[in-house]
């Protein structure tokens, strides 16, 4: 049985809990309930000062977390930055670096999964081509999949437009993180976005949703409603 076989349908939802504070944290976790079990804390809530408070908090109730910090750093401080997190047993650490980077949160993540990051799922090949890449969306995600999984990286951060690539490349030797994922038709700034069907079909593993769940009229319904739709892909 692959690795994508036995992760649990309930835990593929990853809710990103970009919230300012730890009141507008907790309230939103307790609306949710058991419809999430597994949440994102990324760079917004890095900043509210009550960051290893509520990863504390979450593994306590018996959810897993997230840490999307996306380190970018001197590979001594990479690592050192990843041992810290190990300790506060964190299940995923993103690095948005290079080999040498890698390399060090890889050295120093203890039980965590470190998830490289590709390309993120706000850029198009417009605004690679501003930052310099010379090539396209999906060979860069290659690229980095294949360097992720030579270091010994859990899995990828990346969009679900290049999942079937991505396994066709390194099949399920790595585990795959899709954002952007949007349940209806989309008007903010991610570009390369997908259904939560298309995402699982394509061969994600773990889905991240954010706005969609926590913008909802009913955040608890909304999460019910995309684990509903989890449970009849998987079942």
């Amino acid at each position: 049985m692959s690795h994508r076989q036995q992760i649990p349908a309930d835990q593929r939802l990853i809710f990103a809990l970009d919230v300012p504070d730890l009141a507008q944290a907790r309230a939103l976790i307790r609306t949710l309930g058991d419809h999430v079990n597994f949440y994102k804390l990324g760079l917004e809530f890095f900043l509210s000062g009550s960051y290893f408070e509520l990863a504390d908090e979450l593994k306590a109730a018996g959810k897993r977390v997230f840490a999307d910090l996306k380190l970018f750093d001197i590979p001594p401080t990479v690592g050192r930055a990843t041992a810290q997190l190990a300790r506060r047993e964190v299940d995923f650490l993103t690095v948005h670096g290079n080999d040498t980077m890698l390399e060090a949160a890889v050295a120093n993540r203890g039980d965590m999964g470190i998830l490289a990051v590709t390309a993120l799922t706000s850029l198009d090949q417009g605004d690679l081509d501003d930052l310099g890449f010379k090539c396209d969306v999906q060979a860069l995600v290659l690229s980095r999949a294949r360097r992720a999984l030579a270091l010994g990286c859990t899995g990828v951060i990346s969009s679900g437009l290049e999942v079937p690539a991505l396994r066709r490349e390194v099949d399920d030797r790595l585990v795959a993180v899709c954002p952007g994922i949007r349940p209806v038709a989309n008007v903010d700034e991610q570009k390369r976005t997908l259904t939560v069907a298309d995402a699982f079909t394509a061969g994600a593993d773990y889905i991240v949703v954010g706005r969609p769940i926590r913008d909802a009229d009913d955040p608890a319904a909304a999460a019910a409603g995309i684990q509903k739709e989890i449970q009849r892909i998987f079942k």
